[in-house]
């Protein structure tokens, strides 16, 4: 039986008048990944935003491992065991590849009132992860992120959450603007999460890349989660668009 890693129930996010997300309830197993797929406008980046702490749900609660939390920022979600790779993941472009895999986490040696940065070990994982998300030619771990193309930027903000050992990764259009080796890169980091122990929520507007690599499809229309329980293994890309737009209706559990 699996084990619940997630839980979020009867969660609710009010933008004024505006309803984002309306009784949103959603469970994420341990070493499972999950593609949440929608139109513009359904409500998945606000309701990865309300877990990773990046906006506060109005009503509504966040359970990890069955103890209920409170989540009001990214920090929250980061000391849960959450971390977030949003479409346009923040780097600061003057640092360095390596200075930004580490920002706010970086390593020092020697004494630790010194504070030296061990520029030598962030390097090292710099050049290993950087070849695990796909991209081949040799860049230099201090060339700076404001040099890169937009696909390298995105592989730098994947090998960010590679290396910090998060329960619950957030990857919201992480294939976006990547070429073929980078997108396969990623794919490939989603497998060996799962396969390690961690679990994933995968949004992606290429439905046939959540296809890939998901256990379990969720979808939501105008801030509803109107199916949570889709098998991609028995089930085709065409009934999953019919249930995105409408055409095809499946009561999502309570």
């Amino acid at each position: 039986m699996a084990t619940e890693l997630i839980r979020m129930e009867h969660v609710n996010k009010f933008y004024g008048r505006v309803q984002a997300l309306e009784d949103v309830n959603l469970v994420v197993n341990e070493s499972e990944i999950v593609g949440l797929l929608g139109d513009n406008g359904a409500g998945k980046s606000t309701l990865i935003k309300v877990l990773s702490g990046a906006v506060p749900s109005s009503s509504g609660k966040i359970s990890v491992r069955g103890k209920e939390v409170t989540i009001r920022s990214t920090t929250d979600a980061i000391a849960q065991g959450i971390e977030t790779i949003y479409q346009d993941s923040a780097l600061v472009t003057q640092l360095s590849i390596a200075r930004n895999l580490f920002l706010g986490r970086e390593p020092v040696k020697g004494p630790k009132f010194f504070n030296r940065l061990d520029q030598e070990k962030m390097n090292e994982v710099a050049r290993e992860l950087l070849a695990r998300v796909g991209i081949s030619k040799n860049i230099p771990p201090n060339t700076p992120i404001g040099s890169l193309s937009g696909g390298e930027r995105q592989a730098v903000a994947i090998a960010r959450a590679m290396h910090f050992d998060s329960d619950l990764i957030i990857l919201d259009e992480p294939t976006n603007n990547l070429g073929v080796a980078e997108t396969q890169g990623v794919l490939r980091f989603v497998r060996n999460a799962r396969d390690s122990g961690h679990s994933c929520i995968f949004i992606a507007h290429n439905i046939h890349h959540v296809f890939q690599v998901v256990d379990r499809i969720v979808v939501m229309r105008r801030g509803r989660i109107v199916a949570d329980d889709i098998n991609p293994k028995t089930t085709s890309v065409e009934e999953v668009e019919r249930v995105i737009t409408g055409e095809e209706l499946v009561v999502a559990r309570g």
